[in-house]
């Protein structure tokens, strides 16, 4: 195996993981500045008030992202399948 062929496949996992974390963190972190916001123009200081919402976001964009995420990890295992004789020799 060349080193091109192990950075590139490198670079794309990393690539994947980052626009898959991103497509499930963003919205929570969102909605945590909101929350973050809201309670310091209202001066409440409850640390569960910030920590519902976040939960509630995180797991509706799991939900909503989850079959995107699958097809992008099958794709990405298929494309590591064609370039297996270019890796292997």
């Amino acid at each position: 195996m060349t080193p091109e062929v192990f950075v590139e496949l490198f670079r794309d996992a990393l690539w994947m993981v980052l626009i898959m974390v991103c497509a499930i963190i963003v919205p929570s972190l969102m909605v945590g500045l909101v929350v973050a916001v809201f309670q310091a123009a209202t001066s409440i200081n409850e640390q569960t008030l910030s920590f519902l919402p976040r939960l509630i976001v995180t797991i509706l964009a799991l939900m909503a992202f989850a079959h995107w995420g699958t097809q992008m990890m099958m794709e990405f295992f298929f494309g590591i399948i064609e370039r297996l004789p270019q890796v292997l020799w």
